[in-house]
């Protein structure tokens, strides 16, 4: 489903936003003498190939040190790299909640899967919905793969939670149906899948390892989410490095 020229709206501040953070952090933690230096000596070597081209063994050496500074050029971009890396997961694991899916499609179905902690039991998991979906199948058991499965199909624009029954436990799973931009929870788990889907709170001992609706993937504007983020962030990143310049030389 294409989000529309709205998400774009919404996406491309959020990106630009990204990438002058990005890069004031970037160019704060980084040797950017050290850096310029290397990118000197590694356009260098590069020139280095036309230089000798008719010279087999000057090119072997100089393909050796465009290794060797590709190398170095690599040690002082990994401190930088690392530190920023855990932020701009989460970043963008809150971005692709609201622009990687689009809500459920009134009067289209969709799949449900609940999956298991532990081996099949012999009672099967139930699955009610509120008004406004109507769940179709009985429950589909995969025993190999500990999973349970449902067809669900909304009959208007909705937002609220299904709920799953088992061995006295109740678990909560958000839904919505609809058109514009949500931020959706795909799958609820426990800790272990808080990182990738941030937008609904963990699940604690309810022998459920993850419960996941099947939403529709989106574009925007033809494109996925990403495309347009690392454009905007991309354009960020370079007012983001002129203001590192003049801020960082100052102090």
């Amino acid at each position: 489903m294409d989000l529309g020229p709205g998400a774009l709206a919404g996406l491309l501040p959020a990106g630009i936003a990204f990438g002058i953070a990005a890069s004031l952090v970037f160019a704060r933690l980084s040797d950017r003498a050290a850096i310029r230096r290397s990118l000197n000596r590694l356009v260098a070597h590069l020139l280095e190939f036309r230089l000798f081209q008719d010279e087999p063994r000057l090119v072997l050496r100089t393909q050796r040190d465009v290794l060797v500074e590709n190398g170095r050029l690599l040690r002082l971009l990994l401190r930088p790299i690392l530190i920023t890396a855990l932020p701009a997961f989460l970043v963008l694991s809150q971005v692709e909640a609201f622009y990687a899916r689009a809500p459920l499609i009134v009067g289209e179905a969709a799949v449900v899967t609940v999956q298991l902690d532990h081996s099949m039991p012999p009672d099967t998991p139930a699955l009610t919905a509120p008004p406004g979906i109507v769940v179709e199948t009985p429950a589909v058991r995969v025993p190999d793969e500990r999973q349970v499965s449902w067809r669900i199909r909304p009959s208007k624009a909705f937002a609220g939670a299904l709920r799953l029954e088992w061995n006295g436990r109740n678990v909560l799973k958000s839904v919505r149906s609809g058109r514009g931009v949500e931020y959706l929870s795909a799958r609820r788990g426990d800790f272990r899948h808080l990182l990738l889907h941030p937008a609904e709170r963990p699940m604690r001992d309810a022998g459920v390892e993850w419960i996941e609706v099947d939403y529709p993937p989106a574009v925007i504007l033809g494109w996925n989410w990403l495309v347009w983020f690392l454009i905007a962030s991309a354009m960020g990143a370079i007012p983001g490095f002129l203001l590192a310049r003049r801020f960082f030389s100052a102090h």
